[in-house]
């Protein structure tokens, strides 16, 4: 069963933000807790890490803006 990567919300009034960065590639290994993307609020960026253990199925791209809730990939 896959498990989404869903856009966080950080700050209480977050409503969006950008998706600055992948730090693992499409297709990779990843465990719970690693560090999957960098995301960047108004106020900071942030390393965000995996919710889960498997592979990495990328689907957003880096650079655009997100709304909080949003799927960014999945791991299966």
């Amino acid at each position: 069963m896959a498990t989404e990567i869903l856009f966080p919300k950080i700050g209480f009034s977050m409503e969006e933000g950008t998706l600055a960065e992948w730090l693992v590639p499409d297709g990779a290994s990843v465990s719970s807790g690693q560090p999957l993307y960098v995301l960047e609020s108004d106020k900071s960026a942030q390393e965000v890490e995996s919710p889960g253990t498997g592979t990495l199925k990328i689907i957003a791209e880096t650079g655009q803006v997100y709304k909080v809730g949003d799927v960014l990939g999945e791991i299966v």
